[in-house]
């Protein structure tokens, strides 16, 4: 009996070390490789007592955080915001410099420092973060803070993409794909910028948007983000070595939201007619985090 010839034999091998690789690494993702390793693994679950909201900081304060990050963003960067202004109701418009009404303030505004939005977030929340590869073997993409501290409590990045109901179809968004978040009352959130979660991601930011008015961010799908925080799909899962710094909160955007800031949010309902307030999932530090640590969350949701 012959065995296989050479070429296969290299050729099977290969084959086999991409897949562990690739298994390896789903394991800091929303994959079923962390039910497998819940006896070993006991940091890697999220427990939420039975009827708890999982609220770490209240809605208010994720709310005056984020307004406080996107007012700081829209005034910064007004020279693109020329037209969407004089959308605005009149009161709106006056919080932002004098109104809009010729071509002179048009020039003064296309005047203005070259926006960037990390120095936004820097100044406004004390710190900033970005992607880089992460510490974890096989763990790939990681988030780190890259300047300043953040405190305990504080917003530290938001988990974007498209918002699911229970009853819509999310099943060939789903083949391959390790970037889904279920809400704890069964909503998810497709988080990944690639594909057809993309394609439809951005057919529902165009179906959306009202002339220049935008009802959300697609700058997260792409490497020059308007909003520096629209990153967490890339916080990695804790380990018996590194536990968890972040944890997710679930946020309803609240009707007094100002409309302006809408264009910030990196996420969009999947139908246009879904009933109630759009869905958010931030990150909240459970502790202090200083610069240069990466981001660790709790993947696995135990409802006790």
């Amino acid at each position: 009996m012959t065995g296989l010839p050479l070429s296969d034999m290299h050729a099977a091998r290969s084959l086999f070390r991409a897949f562990v690789s690739k298994w390896r690494s789903y394991k800091y993702r929303f994959v079923p490789w962390i039910a497998f390793n819940l006896d070993r693994n006991r940091r890697t679950m999220r427990y939420v007592p039975e009827g708890s909201c999982d609220k770490t900081v209240a809605d208010a304060d994720i709310s005056s955080a984020l307004i406080k990050l996107f007012r700081n963003l829209f005034t910064s960067n007004l020279s693109k915001q020329w037209e969407l202004l004089h959308m605005l109701h009149e009161t709106t418009k006056s919080r932002y410099q004098a109104p809009v009404t010729s071509g002179h303030q048009h020039d003064r505004y296309k005047s203005k420092d070259m926006f960037n939005s990390s120095q936004t977030l820097h100044d406004s929340l004390g710190f900033c973060i970005e992607c880089g590869q992460s510490t974890l073997s096989s763990a790939g993409i990681g988030v780190f803070v890259s300047k300043g501290f953040v405190s305990k409590g504080s917003v530290v990045a938001m988990y974007p993409g498209t918002v699911y109901q229970q009853y819509e179809p999310i099943f060939f968004q789903s083949i391959g794909n390790p970037f889904i978040f279920r809400c704890l009352d069964g909503i998810l959130i497709d988080g990944n910028d690639k594909g057809i979660s993309k394609s439809v991601y951005r057919s529902c930011s165009r179906r959306d948007q009202l002339g220049p008015l935008k009802m959300c961010d697609t700058t997260w799908l792409t490497l020059c983000l308007n909003n520096p925080l629209a990153v967490g799909q890339y916080v990695n899962n804790c380990s018996n070595e590194y536990a968890a710094n972040v944890c997710y909160q679930e946020f309803d955007v609240p009707e007094y939201f100002p409309v302006e800031f809408r264009q910030y949010l990196p996420n969009i309902s999947y139908s246009h007619d879904t009933e109630g307030p759009l869905r958010c999932v931030v990150l909240v530090a459970l502790r202090d985090i200083n610069c240069g640590e990466e981001l660790f969350s709790n993947y696995f949701t135990l409802i006790r």
